[in-house]
């Protein structure tokens, strides 16, 4: 077994599954668990500076031996997503794949297929990791933190690599918000520039985002006793209905792709007198998401007008930037990744990334410009996520070309 896979195997089995609305980062303890192993193992590489923070965010440094190299960081968050469980994930690897339909439950009737997930076919002959179809496999960030343990091993096997200061930060709470990375400690984490692992397939690089923002929309009634409502009840549940039904029907995730932007009806819950919507607003264009706001706003301006002043209500809160107005002045940092990529023979592509990373938390917040490097997964977020092995030990393999490539 690889050094990689054998990695990546024992963090998906660790739950660190983050929540919603909690008052403390990180939004669960359990995240620590992962902090405090990879920890320990920074400290066998031969990493200095090794601290888990209150925030449960994981830092250490590995001294360069190279006069004159820029130090580089690198980053992978600990959190899975809370769309789907993250305990008792049973990882299984499908050996030298035929192509075809992959049954991850027989019992329950989950097939992971090409018929649905062209790219599969991809990787017919290789090594992919499934679940087991009940829970989310963990590549995202899982794989990332792996390939970059795997990178840090290989410096501490071969001494005589040249190398400048490699940097390591590991946070929390990405999934619900970037809440980790944005206690960022300086004083543990500042190399000269950085890249997250927390992109899709082999060869992506990713330096753009979108903008983002959430939004809650709070949808206040009147309850009576409906044989007496005529002309008096105000339904908080019929409202939201409506405020969700003069968003732009086209400009939702399932109708956009590429730069297109998208407002995410994430939830709806409440009752004849209070009712909540909670969205996603994105879009890679500035300008374009203060656009998207103004609708909010204008929606509930409008549904106020017919139902009283004060019944609707919204709040918005900007989330992330677009890391491309950081990266562009540094492009070179890109340029070093694709460089990396090809002489493993990998070949690059750019995709703007649709959501965010850390590294938009850091690029502004910590001024340490980071664009995305591919982790080699796909379907995050769900059930039918996989990785391929292969795509994994090649990025390990190109990050350590990256960070030799600077000591030259």
């Amino acid at each position: 077994m690889s050094e990689v896979l054998e990695r990546f195997l024992k963090y998906v089995k660790i739950d660190t599954e983050s929540a919603y609305n909690q008052p403390v980062v990180p939004s669960t303890e359990k995240q620590k668990d992962l902090a405090a192993l990879l920890a320990d193992e920074l400290r066998e590489l031969g990493a200095g500076r090794v601290a888990v923070s209150e925030a449960g965010c994981v830092y250490g440094k590995i001294p360069g031996n190279c006069a004159g190299a820029p130090s580089i960081g690198f980053c992978a968050h600990l959190d899975t997503s809370p769309d789907l469980p993250g305990k008792d994930v049973k990882p299984r690897i499908v050996e030298n794949y035929d192509g075809g339909d992959v049954t991850l439950n027989e019992e329950l009737g989950i097939v992971l297929s090409p018929e649905n997930f062209p790219h599969m076919r991809n990787y017919a002959g290789w090594d992919l990791v499934v679940t087991d179809g009940t829970t989310l496999l963990g590549a995202d960030d899982k794989a990332g933190i792996a390939e970059i343990m795997t990178m840090a091993k290989y410096f501490r096997d071969n001494p005589d690599e040249k190398h400048g200061d490699i940097e390591f930060f590991f946070p929390t709470d990405e999934e619900i918000g970037c809440l980790g990375a944005k206690t960022l400690d300086k004083s543990l984490f500042s190399p000269d520039f950085a890249y997250t692992l927390d992109g899709g397939p082999l060869g992506e690089i990713t330096y753009e985002t979108f903008n983002a923002a959430s939004a809650l929309v709070t949808v206040r009634g009147l309850n009576i006793h409906p044989g007496l409502a005529k002309n008096q009840m105000k339904n908080a549940i019929l409202i939201a209905g409506e405020f969700i039904n003069m968003l732009p029907p086209a400009e939702t995730p399932e109708h956009t792709e590429g730069y297109e932007g998208y407002y995410h009806v994430l939830e709806l819950r409440g009752e004849v007198e209070l009712t909540a919507i909670r969205l996603l607003l994105r879009d890679h264009d500035a300008e374009k998401l203060e656009a998207k706001k103004q609708r909010l706003r204008d929606i509930a301006e409008f549904l106020n007008k017919a139902y009283g002043e004060g019944n609707v209500t919204v709040e918005i809160e900007d989330t992330y930037r677009n890391i491309g107005e950081a990266i562009k002045p540094r492009f070179e940092i890109v340029e070093a990744i694709a460089e990396a990529m090809k002489a493993e023979g990998v070949e690059p592509f750019y995709t703007p990334m649709r959501g965010g990373t850390d590294g938009t938390i850091l690029s502004f917040d910590g001024g340490i410009p980071c664009p995305n490097i591919c982790t080699g997964g796909h379907n995050f977020h769900g059930r039918y996520e996989y990785v391929p092995v292969q795509s994994m030990e090649k990025i390990a393999r190109i990050l350590a070309g990256i960070v030799k490539s600077f000591a030259k």
